[in-house]
């Protein structure tokens, strides 16, 4: 299964593409979507949704999931995060494909267990998983490979509870 994991934001998007096969977990690619301060507003919005495209066009993931909104006390930052995601989300529904959401603690807990868990340790148990050195990568990028990885780990549990209920 190929998953595409965002961690939105408008200056930073980061992406991670993971295939999951059975409990193997493999980074494909991952990076992040910059777009400049000195660009307009709908240009940036523009690239973050043309670079969606791209990448759900390159890997043709069988799921795509996005890091939910953490409400924190700045709201011009929810704002532009909000409308990075609407871009990514325009992108997934152009496709045909669903886009699953976790909160950041969610993510955490999938990922290390502990749903206060710090960057560092979200970087650390990321690379331990995917079995990948990713001490160079920004945070953007580890949290939406983090959330990809979420998403493989709730859909198995998804799965196997369909299963049982046979």
């Amino acid at each position: 299964m190929i998953l595409l994991g965002f961690d939105p934001g408008t200056a930073s998007t980061g992406f991670g593409v993971v295939v999951a096969d059975g409990s193997t977990l493999r980074a494909v690619e991952h990076g992040v979507i910059v777009t400049s301060p000195r660009t307009q507003p709908a240009a940036r919005l523009a690239e973050i949704h043309r670079r969606a495209v791209e990448l759900i066009d390159r890997h043709s993931p069988d799921g795509v999931a996005l890091e939910d909104l953490f409400i924190g006390a700045n709201p011009r930052t929810v704002l532009s995060v909000g409308q990075a995601r609407g871009a990514v989300l325009a992108a997934c529904g152009l496709a045909g494909l669903e886009a699953s959401a976790y909160p950041p603690a969610e993510v955490k807990t999938a990922v290390c267990g502990y749903g206060r868990a710090d960057k560092s340790q979200v970087q650390r148990m990321v690379g331990a998983m995917l079995a990948e050195d990713l001490t160079a990568a920004s945070d953007h990028e580890t949290d939406a490979l983090a959330v990809a990885i979420c998403h493989a780990v709730r859909s198995r549990g998804r799965a196997a509870v369909r299963a049982a209920a046979g």
